[in-house]
């Protein structure tokens, strides 16, 4: 049987001392309680003035497809319009027709004449239209040379179009060559067109200095026939100049014709946005009264200039460019002559471009600058860029593909500091 030692019980001055001793413990550790309150404040302290990593919003650097673009007001405007005016003296008929009413080639009556008798006994007179209609018969040669040109020219790009699309099929053919060909058949087939509208324009002026000289040959007693107008061309009366019956002298502007048909858009650029642009270029035409925009193609850069005063009174120099459709006109939809539009025309295009958002590019100085984020640190980095459409720019030099780039940069991110990505 194991029988444990009591321990001794303290007696005389070890049970004091040992009393006091029991006393002071909780005494000190009440001493010790500011300076752990003091330490750990002082530790909130610091965490709180020590800088923190700055939310920002990133951006990825990478190639790919990129377009610049100018965008500008214009007006559609009808490429050929035709001034019927008479080529003799005498007294317009009232004019019943009005703006906006079809026509139709050779049948349409536009306007009637009663001839003056007093100018059938004028030798003069008589010899002028003996020369106008010479001058009318040159003019239809003349055209018809035009068109035939024009149709052997067409003929000739239309073969060239398709040995350019059996050489694309084969992959020989690069796609500009091939955008090449094929624009220049739509051109061609436009001047076509054009040749044939000034044939048929020549034909109305030898017919009317053929009336003229007819009327001029008959007896001054002799009653004469109304001169009849026809319509020249196919298509709308634009505006009527004259509706009242008056009488009137040769070259005095009754109507103007033209074919909605044959529509073009007519912007005016600056010449600094100008001097960009090309002819072939394609072009997207918006805000037309429909919400889906129309491909066009830019036809002409007029090569001089001219000077508008712009809204809030500055002068400016512009450039007028012509853009014709590829798109037909939706069905259902109307576009008339000098209807507003907007017209994007594109002014350089690239495929695999190394580019980023412009909103990660600023000015310091002379230089474009950008921060890039480097293990939750912004680098500033200096880089060098080309192209820029106001969205995107293409990069030259300074970055790299895969590399992340800070978007709008606060005034609290500098060189080096701190950043976390949203």
């Amino acid at each position: 049987m194991n029988i444990k030692p009591t321990p001794p019980t303290p007696t005389g001055a070890n049970a004091d001392a040992s009393a006091r001793s029991a006393r002071r413990k909780p005494g000190t550790w009440r001493k010790a309680i500011p300076y752990v309150i003091g330490g750990a404040i002082l530790i909130f302290i610091v965490t709180g003035l020590m800088p923190k990593p700055v939310p920002v919003d990133t951006a990825t650097v990478a190639p790919g497809s990129l377009t610049v673009s100018v965008l500008e007001e214009g007006k559609t405007r009808i490429r050929h319009r035709y001034v019927v005016s008479p080529s003799i003296a005498g007294f317009l008929n009232r004019v019943e027709l009005r703006a906006g009413a079809p026509i139709e080639k050779g049948k349409t009556v536009l306007a009637t004449i009663q001839p003056l008798p007093s100018s059938f006994l004028d030798p003069r007179g008589k010899a002028e239209a003996e020369a106008g209609l010479k001058v009318a018969e040159a003019a239809k040669l003349r055209s018809t040379a035009d068109l035939e040109r024009a149709r052997a020219a067409l003929d000739l790009a239309e073969k060239e179009k398709v040995r350019a699309e059996s050489l694309r099929d084969k992959g020989v053919l690069s796609t500009k060559e091939w955008d090449t060909a094929e624009n220049q058949a739509v051109v061609l087939g436009r001047g076509v067109r054009s040749a044939e509208f000034g044939l048929q324009v020549a034909e109305f002026q030898r017919a009317q200095a053929e009336a003229s000289l007819m009327q001029l040959e008959k007896p001054a007693g002799e009653r004469s026939d109304p001169f009849k107008m026809l319509a020249p061309v196919s298509g709308f009366i634009l505006n009527v100049y004259e509706e009242n019956a008056r009488a009137i002298t040769p070259g005095t502007p009754i109507m103007e014709l033209g074919d909605t048909a044959d529509m073009e858009v007519e912007i005016e650029l600056l010449s600094t946005d100008a001097v960009a642009v090309r002819t072939g270029a394609p072009v997207s035409i918006e805000q037309w009264g429909d919400e889906r925009p129309l491909r066009g193609r830019v036809a002409l850069v007029e090569p001089g200039g001219y000077t508008k005063v712009s809204a809030l009174g500055v002068e400016e120099q512009r450039v007028k460019v012509r853009v014709e459709f590829v798109d037909p006109i939706p069905p259902g939809l109307l576009l008339g002559d000098r209807y507003r539009v907007e017209g994007r025309i594109v002014t350089w295009q690239g495929d695999n471009v190394l580019q980023a958002p412009t909103g990660a590019l600023f000015r310091r100085g002379g230089d474009w600058m950008t921060f890039v984020l480097e293990g939750g640190k912004a680098r500033l980095v200096k880089v060098e860029i080309a192209h820029n459409n106001g969205v995107e720019a293409e990069i030259r030099s300074g970055l790299k593909a895969g590399q992340r780039i800070i978007l709008h940069p606060p005034d609290t991110v500098a060189d080096g500091a701190s950043v976390k990505p949203r």
